[in-house]
């Protein structure tokens, strides 16, 4: 009788997990966090770029430090507009840094969301975010990955929450003008960026140095 009773119960606790994640799976929470930067471990999985490159002098670096209430990431460097004299790279512009994820084992899937948040605290300058996702198009002339952009302009020194609920197709830096839809079930990852000019009326542009502290990106639903 109690060997019968060990099954019955094993069978009946299999039965509540699996009701358990079809609930969890048909109503995900609210909210899903993509990037906490409260660890060097964190932090490891960027990695960062700049017109360095290609000839160019600008520099970037992406550290954790203690804010006094707690952790965060400080991605921060120099904008140079120069390039190295005698580069062998042709390149029309320089003044760029950013950081992008590192691939990951698959994918993030965010189609149960509608908006990616930030919080960030920003140094006048407008960056950039960048979503890249698995290319539809798979074919052997385009095997790049799929690239949505949205500027992220934050106010100096002061926390922000910064919702994004609408990237463009872009192509090499350029807004494709295209009717394309996003595929959030299939994100390859992610990336900030800061350019020397461009950005929106009123911030901050030119050579000089740049910083923009990062406290978390999670993925929201607000419909």
């Amino acid at each position: 009788m109690s060997r019968f009773r060990a099954v019955w119960q094993a069978s009946l606790n299999a039965t509540r997990r699996a009701l358990a994640w079809n609930i969890e799976d048909m109503m995900p929470p609210s909210e899903k966090f993509v990037f906490n930067f409260n660890s060097k471990e964190e932090v490891d999985k960027w990695h960062l770029y700049s017109d360095s490159e290609y000839g160019g002098l600008s520099s970037a670096s992406l550290e954790i430090s203690d804010s006094g209430a707690g952790l965060n990431g400080i991605f921060s460097g120099n904008l140079s507009t120069d390039v190295t004299e005698g580069s062998r790279w042709k390149i029309n512009r320089s003044g760029f840094c950013g950081m992008r994820s590192k691939k990951f084992s698959g994918f993030i899937d965010l189609d149960a969301y509608d908006t990616i948040a930030m919080k960030l605290r920003g140094d006048g300058r407008c960056y950039i975010s960048t979503i890249y996702t698995e290319n539809w198009v798979n074919s052997p002339a385009q095997q790049e990955d799929n690239s949505w952009q949205a500027f992220v302009c934050v106010p100096k020194d002061q926390w922000h929450i910064v919702p994004l609920d609408q990237y463009l197709p872009t192509w090499r830096g350029n807004v494709i003008d295209a009717q394309l839809e996003m595929n959030p079930s299939r994100i390859l990852g992610m990336s900030l960026s800061v350019n020397a000019e461009g950005g929106i009326p009123g911030a901050r542009t030119g050579h000089g140095d740049f910083k923009l502290e990062i406290d978390w990106i999670k993925a929201l639903r607000t419909s």
